[in-house]
């Protein structure tokens, strides 16, 4: 049976069936297929996917818990390449799955052997801290549920709160460590500012009692301002007392010097503690000016101020 035809393209006539062209306009016209001759459209196929063998999601577990216990210092055996080869492809799957399975046992073991020393550890960690008035009921709460969790065998689960716990914990204890360094600092700033006659914002001894009980406290926020606000004072006062003491030293090395003494070795340490201050590091230029003072024997408000005034007693000090 012949195919029906379209309208014509050129000029849209009706077309009978069996013209090769068009009667009104001559157009040539082709043949239209028949529904019978359409190739048929291929129609696509996803490809099937291999399910995960439970040999595979075994193995994937393994190896999270060898990435999560790594800062336990923990060793998770692991399945050679080989093996996992001859488990997918072997004629007893069930043979190695039960070589996994005896893994997974041992590793629990392992890591709850590694977090019941982790939790020793951390419990003296978060007693100091607890002295300091940290709290640290959250994370001792949290500890007994890694262990339950690791001994039931939620060792993912276990991992991941440890190393929540542990983050915190450090957190705690780096905040801590900052505000005794920073108040140990200031504290022997303020002694090295009395042992040159330069006068500290407040006495170095009870600036340091009372740092202390705050800093014991736990309030950890409020000391640092604190111990900003204190910082500033000082330098503040050293802007004009550090020069003024540097020129008074340099004059009496110079008095020195001109009475034949060798003063090189003490001339270079002043300019270092003069940089030093300079480069604004009032900690170290104090503690160098405070051993050159030392050295000759000079007590508070340098070589003019209650110190020593002749080149002689230098000499005596060196021989000491």
């Amino acid at each position: 049976m012949a195919a029906e035809r379209a309208p014509c393209s050129q000029c849209g006539s009706t077309l009978d069936s069996g013209l090769d062209s068009c009667p009104v306009c001559g157009a040539a016209i082709d043949p239209v297929r028949e529904p019978a001759d359409a190739a048929p459209e291929a129609e696509s196929t996803p490809e099937p996917t291999a399910p995960v063998s439970e040999m595979g999601r075994r193995q994937a577990r393994l190896r999270q818990w060898q990435d999560q216990a790594g800062p336990l210092g923990v060793r998770i055996a692991q399945l050679p390449p080989w093996a996992e080869a001859a488990a997918r492809s072997g004629p007893d799957p069930d043979g190695w799955l039960e070589v996994v399975r005896g893994v997974e046992r041992l590793a629990q073991r392992t890591v709850v052997t590694a977090l019941e020393q982790w939790e020793r550890q951390t419990k003296s960690r978060l007693a100091r801290l607890e002295a300091y008035s940290v709290d640290g009921r959250l994370e001792r709460d949290q500890m007994d549920d890694v262990l339950h969790a690791a001994r039931t065998g939620e060792i993912s689960q276990a991992l991941t709160t440890y190393q929540q716990v542990d983050r915190v914990v450090a957190l705690k204890e780096r905040h801590l460590d900052q505000a005794r360094e920073e108040l140990e600092r200031l504290v022997s700033l303020f002694r090295d500012m009395e042992a040159l006659g330069l006068d500290p914002p407040v006495e170095s001894g009870e600036i340091a009692d009372d740092l202390e009980r705050e800093l014991r406290s736990g309030r950890l926020a409020p000391l640092k301002q604190q111990l900003r606000a204190l910082r500033q004072q000082a330098t503040n006062r050293l802007k004009q007392a550090v020069p003024a003491y540097v020129s008074r030293y340099g004059e009496y090395l110079v008095r020195e010097r001109a009475e034949g003494v060798g003063v090189e070795v003490e001339a270079a340490e002043l300019a270092r503690g003069a940089k030093a201050f300079a480069d604004g590091h009032p900690e170290e230029a104090l503690r160098r000016l405070r051993i050159l003072a030392q050295v000759h024997s000079i007590g508070p408000g340098g070589p003019n101020e209650g110190g020593v005034g002749a080149a002689g007693a230098t000499g005596v000090s060196r021989t000491a």
